[in-house]
């Protein structure tokens, strides 16, 4: 059983394994800003940029960085449930770059990072804050995609002055609505995309309408556009350490998100599989100062399929 569920894990890390020819998403049109460049020199993207590595705690952290040159507060990326560097949707990377200096790494046991993988939000909130001081920032924007949006929020709850902005995707907070769940939802997907030979992000991430079929395949089309110096794979222990976290995190009473300060802007898909949209609205409620924004016929991935309306609706929040 350990053998099957690391081979769909796999295919839900990198999974663009089984899908064939590219499909535009319903935001069409939209392309990321780039450096301008000369035939010898080509423009660093998120598909080529190069991974480095960062050492603090005795943990060495891959990340990788994009837009040094522009101005204002860094953008801290942090990951989903079972994904490394890779995993990120170039659109939306390369967008944020184009206005902000960018930054995503790998937490303690992901991917390349070395280290025993954390096995709460809690932990993984004090390792990206190590890595956030290691890299010499004193205040970031925290932009959190799913359990990236839970570390997000301990973050700003733990170290408020380290944080200015925050954005968060497809994710709810502690104790939210069937985020307990999430294992046994994550798992049944792996499983099915195993026996049909589908990346398991198309059930999980988007809907099983023929919008959301088509957003899923461009997306996953999308994620192999790095061909080469690629992240390592998640292992099963580590995939195993984070659904205890998430579990864990479900089962937490509620914070007090009152004594957030900062402006957060809060996104999903109306119909999340994996973190129901109503953990979204009660994130809205909860943080003062906050905005939502809610994309129809999408999933969990709502970010990725609308990407073309997502990334300005974001530079405009980080710009103000």
């Amino acid at each position: 059983m350990h053998r099957l569920f690391a081979t769909a894990l796999m295919c839900l890390t990198f999974g663009a394994t089984f899908t064939t020819a590219s499909a535009q998403t319903q935001a069409v049109g939209y392309r990321s800003p780039s450096p301008s460049s000369s035939e010898s020199q080509p423009a660093v993207e998120w598909r080529n940029v190069r991974t480095q590595f960062i050492s603090t705690g005795g943990v060495y952290y891959a990340y990788r960085e994009l837009g040094q040159n522009q101005a204002g507060k860094p953008v801290v990326f942090l990951n989903h449930l079972a994904a490394v560097l890779d995993n990120w949707d170039p659109r939306v990377v390369d967008g944020i770059a184009g206005k902000h200096h960018v930054v995503v790494f790998d937490n303690r046991g992901i991917g390349a990072s070395t280290g025993e993988p954390a096995t709460t939000i809690e932990q993984m909130a004090d390792d990206a804050i190590s890595f956030i001081k290691a890299k010499g920032y004193t205040q970031v924007d925290l932009f959190g995609f799913s359990m990236g949006g839970m570390i997000a929020q301990e973050i700003v709850l733990k170290e408020p002055k380290l944080v200015r902005k925050i954005i968060l995707a497809g994710t709810g907070p502690a104790g939210g609505e069937g985020i307990s769940a999430v294992s046994g939802v994550s798992n049944r997907a792996l499983i099915r995309g195993l026996f049909t030979g589908q990346d398991p992000k198309q059930f999980l991430f988007f809907t099983r309408t023929a919008n959301g079929i088509t957003a899923g395949k461009a997306f996953l089309e999308r994620l192999k556009e790095r061909s080469e110096k690629r992240d390592d794979e998640i292992t099963f222990s580590a995939y195993r350490a984070q659904l205890k976290a998430l579990r864990a995190w479900g089962e937490k009473p509620p914070a007090d998100l009152s004594v957030v300060k900062q402006s957060v802007l809060i996104a999903n898909g109306e119909d999340d599989l994996m973190v129901p949209i109503e953990n979204s609205r009660n994130l809205a409620r909860r943080l003062p100062h906050s905005e939502l924004l809610i994309y129809p016929d999408a999933g969990h991935g709502g970010i990725f399929q609308f990407y073309a309306d997502f990334v300005p609706a974001a530079l405009k929040f980080l710009a103000r």
